[in-house]
């Protein structure tokens, strides 16, 4: 143990042997993901912010952490012994504060959910959850990537990632996805065509990189031919969804992630929802949070999860 001149542990000097705790996050998600993009995803944040917080370790610490392959990232000697390090600080930090909190009367629930559901159909109807259940503590946050772990009780995820046998998992929604564009620019983007809508040649495809196949997976589900379209493609659904809002073309859209849009007469869906084999659901770890609180958020979800589209 060192010290500074004036001999006080907690000093600027003895900080600034420390990364920022951002950077750190972003180190450890992506070490985790072996990915940028999906440390980003889990994080809610662009690829180059995960991007640029790593370098910054890097420089201040003067090793490489990752070796950069293609679209993949490898940790290095340097950064694996970080990475065991960041990640057991991390869960130390975790297990502490869960004890604080179940030592002050008040448990909290983590609820983890992919960014873009969690901020169009999650987060809007959680108002209505703290009024009716006003001594639940739950923690919403935004993350993909594994299905449980660091200090998560229960996660929203898509059924196209495994999960092993001990994790209990309730069927939230069957995934509904169709083409979404403004209100006013239908006609300009469908052609009615032997009393179906097709999409005109003309149309520009949204496409996001979260999930690349979105559009071929509708367009075999439709009977529609796509290959010959525009195209752009946003780094998050979110994005897409906007680009859709601001006239700049057609984008899939799963039901829960456009229902309000829709309600509101923001997006219209003209050629309506087709299930395209997925499915979200509701995991839980069988250790953790307590039974009572697990029982009405799982009650809660299902509810909310219900209405289908039309």
């Amino acid at each position: 143990m060192s010290f500074d001149d004036d001999g006080e542990f907690d000093s600027p000097v003895h900080r600034q042997r420390l990364p920022s705790l951002h950077a750190l996050r972003c180190f450890e998600a992506a070490a985790r993901e072996e990915s940028f993009r999906r440390a980003a995803d889990a994080l809610n944040l662009t690829h180059g912010a995960v991007s640029r917080a790593v370098r910054l370790i890097e420089d201040d610490l003067g090793v490489i952490l990752f070796d950069r392959r293609n679209r993949r990232v490898y940790l290095t000697r340097e950064g694996r012994r970080l990475a065991e390090a960041v990640s057991g600080g991390f869960s130390l930090i975790e297990s502490a504060c869960r004890e604080l909190r179940m030592h002050g009367g008040r448990a909290t629930l983590t609820l983890a959910c992919e960014p873009t559901l969690l901020m169009r159909w999650l987060i809007p109807q959680f108002p209505a959850f703290q009024k009716a259940h006003p001594d639940l503590d739950v923690h919403l946050v935004a993350a993909s990537g594994p299905v449980l772990g660091n200090g998560i009780d229960m996660a929203i995820r898509r059924n196209d990632i495994s999960w092993g046998k001990e994790i209990a998992a309730v069927c939230l929604f069957d995934e509904q996805v169709g083409p979404v564009c403004r209100h006013d620019l239908v006609q300009e983007f469908f052609l009615p065509t032997d009393g179906l809508l097709r999409l005109r040649r003309s149309a520009t495809l949204l496409h996001t990189s979260t999930r690349g196949d979105a559009w071929k997976t509708w367009g075999s589900l439709a009977g529609q031919k796509l290959g010959s379209h525009k195209a752009r493609t946003f780094e998050h659904f979110y994005y897409s969804l906007q680009a859709a809002v601001a006239g700049l073309g057609v984008a899939i859209g799963p039901w829960k992630l456009v229902q309000a849009d829709i309600e509101s007469g923001l997006l219209e869906a003209p050629a309506g929802f087709l299930e395209d084999g997925s499915a979200y659901y509701l995991l839980s770890s069988p250790s953790g949070i307590e039974n009572r609180t697990r029982a009405i958020v799982t009650e809660w979800l299902t509810t909310i999860a219900q209405p289908r589209a039309p």
